[in-house]
């Protein structure tokens, strides 16, 4: 049991946060891309491989970033990190649930497939772009958003120029909530060598978290409001402003505390977009 629950921390289930800003910008995808009235398989299909393929990633992660980790305060008592599990350990859970979401696809066409291995691949990798991309954020926000392509893939077996525009938004979004994130560690990643969102921006990062912001919210209207959304989606849109709003108010002093309080808050921003095009389509 004791094993159990150090895997179960391995792979954050203690921490669903990053659950569900992978969920809402895919649960948005599945029913933009069905009119608002999804396949409930499909819907179940891809709410359960959202959960294990982010908790897959997050083992690959600690592989990664084991030598990082122990000198970072927030990480270093994650189970690989200190000792208490071995690498092998978190490699074998990561295939494992790696290989159950396959498992779970394979009723779904080839398309989605093919784009499953994509998603495979970009999400292994990411750990290692903070070695030397700039901003791995943004490749953080592809990974994150993949299951936006996938939704429209499984559902009308292409993807429209409008998946990856909403793609674009939610790699928009992902660099505003983990630059965030970022600026947490902003003392810690300097030390080790990491690079982040939080430390290329510089003294910019408050104004670069609300553009993407911004640039993210935009395209996201944009494609609801060609679809004909109304209504309940402006207004899912503009209650996601206002918590994008709600964020600057507690990252403009860069108070660590404060910035980990408005990432943890994105929960909201999405949901509020989501639950605007659920009851737009539900109301129409």
């Amino acid at each position: 049991m004791h094993r159990l629950t150090l895997y179960f921390r391995l792979i954050r289930l203690d921490k669903p946060i990053g659950i569900v800003l992978l969920l809402w910008p895919t649960l948005s995808a599945l029913w933009l891309a069905s009119n608002g009235v999804p396949d409930w398989h499909v819907l179940l299909i891809f709410t359960i491989g959202t959960v294990l393929m982010r908790s897959a990633g997050c083992a690959i992660n600690d592989l990664a970033d084991r030598d990082f980790d122990r000198h970072v305060q927030r990480t270093a008592q994650r189970p690989l990190t200190s000792g208490q599990i071995a690498p092998w350990e978190a490699l074998a859970v990561a295939l494992v649930l790696a290989a159950a979401a396959f498992v779970l696809i394979l009723p779904l066409n080839g398309l989605t497939k093919e784009l499953s291995v994509a998603a495979v691949l970009i999400a292994g990798s990411y750990p290692y772009f903070k070695r030397f991309f700039a901003i791995p954020q943004a490749y953080l926000g592809i990974a994150f958003g993949f299951g936006i392509p996938m939704a429209y893939a499984a559902v009308q077996n292409t993807v429209p120029p409008e998946a990856w525009i909403l793609l674009l938004g939610n790699v928009f979004w992902a660099v505003a909530y983990d630059t965030e994130y970022a600026m947490v560690d902003r003392e810690d990643d300097l030390k080790i060598g990491i690079r982040t969102s939080a430390i290329t921006f510089g003294r910019f990062d408050v104004a670069a978290v609300m553009l993407c912001y911004a640039l993210s919210l935009g395209l996201f209207f944009m494609v609801g409001w060609q679809h004909g959304l109304r209504g309940w989606f402006v207004a899912g849109v503009l209650l996601a402003t206002a918590c994008a709003l709600y964020h600057f108010t507690l990252i403009r002093q860069r108070d660590r505390m404060r910035c980990f309080a408005a990432f943890r808050h994105n929960n909201w921003l999405g949901a509020a977009l989501f639950g605007g095009v659920a009851l737009a389509y539900l109301a129409a």
